[in-house]
């Protein structure tokens, strides 16, 4: 079995150095710490979790909660957890933390007070006072995603701000009858991300001068299936045909390019077509988006806990995470408005 002094004259650096590498507690630069990583793997080298843990007093692991693990944002945020985490030697403990009350509860108080993760990760997840609190008693790192919460390190989207980019794009381009589809009052919940963004969709509006209208909204569930309904609904009525819509995620956006072609509307011709996220098919089917960078997301959380682990081992005190990036991708889903 190769030990940890083999991997040290291997690397050139101390046995110390070495265990901070390998285990994440303490300061070492990158460049030693890659050596390190570089030794080990070619002698295959392997740390000892119990060892490890016993050691350090780090267990290795990261919480992270999430409310769905069947939706395609979170689990692409997960994803940039994961990895960012795994490369760092830290494994993740999954919590699915949904609306019901007594879950919720085990939750925080007992399976986090286990004491078997170093840090926990919560991605768009709205924490109500006392579950704020039992985090806190932890004495462990937090990072939230989503938010804002006062009492927490946060990643936080301008929701409102990322609406306000869709709609302007679209009224740039000459649109007036513009349509939204955003989500039923039971999706509206953890922040109020549909709310947001239906506000800056309307800020949007009331800045051009034009009145939101009630028959121009469509709620949803921010899957394909149901932007697809919203937009045939939209697309169905009267007199009242939308020239674009803004759809609160990527996924109610493909939904209406579906819809569209069934009913025989040419897109960006008769029809442009807007949404959020930055799915992966979204260059698939050329959509126009506000893409939030969602895999950075998770890897940038990953790296603000990792650096507050860090910190707490005498490190470089980590810096406040703050605002999340969003870029405009234009795609061939919009286009001027003509006639």
């Amino acid at each position: 079995m190769v030990s940890i002094d083999e991997v040290a004259r291997h690397a050139g650096v101390s046995t110390a150095t070495v265990s901070r590498a390998l285990s994440g507690r303490g300061h070492v630069s990158e460049a030693t710490r890659a050596r390190v990583e570089t030794a080990a793997q070619a002698l295959g080298y392997v740390v000892s979790a119990s060892a490890s843990s016993l050691a350090s007093g780090r267990m290795r692991n990261v919480g992270v909660l999430v409310p769905y693990l069947d939706r395609w944002f979170f689990s692409t945020v997960l994803s940039g957890v994961a990895s960012a985490l795994m490369r760092r030697g830290y494994d993740i403990t999954l919590y699915n933390l949904t609306a019901d009350h007594d879950a919720r509860r085990s939750i925080f108080e007992t399976f986090l007070r286990r004491q078997r993760v170093d840090g926990v990760i919560a991605i768009s997840i709205e924490l109500g006072h006392d579950e704020t609190d039992r985090l806190l008693e932890l004495d462990i790192p937090v990072i939230a995603i989503g938010g804002p919460n006062p009492r927490l390190t946060t990643l936080t989207v301008d929701d409102v701000a990322v609406a306000r980019l869709a709609t302007e794009h679209l009224l740039a381009l000459g649109h007036r009858e513009i349509a939204h589809i955003g989500a039923s009052h039971e999706y509206d919940i953890d922040f109020h991300i549909p709310t947001h963004r239906r506000q800056g969709f309307e800020q949007a509006l009331a800045d051009a001068g034009i009145p939101a209208r009630t028959s121009l909204y469509e709620a949803a569930d921010f899957t394909v299936a149901g932007g697809f309904r919203a937009a045939k609904q939209l697309l169905g009525r009267p007199g009242e045909r939308p020239t674009a819509i803004f759809a609160a995620s990527d996924e109610m956006a493909i939904g209406a390019l579906l819809a569209a072609r069934e009913l025989g509307y040419r897109v960006p011709e008769d029809l442009s077509v807007v949404g959020i996220d930055g799915h992966e098919l979204g260059e698939f089917f050329r959509l126009t988006t506000v893409d939030q960078f969602p895999l950075g997301q998770g890897e940038r959380a990953a790296d603000a806990i990792l650096a507050e682990l860090e910190a707490k081992d005498g490190g470089a005190l980590p810096v406040a995470p703050g605002s999340l990036p969003y870029d405009l991708i234009v795609r061939g889903s919009t286009a001027r408005l003509h006639g």
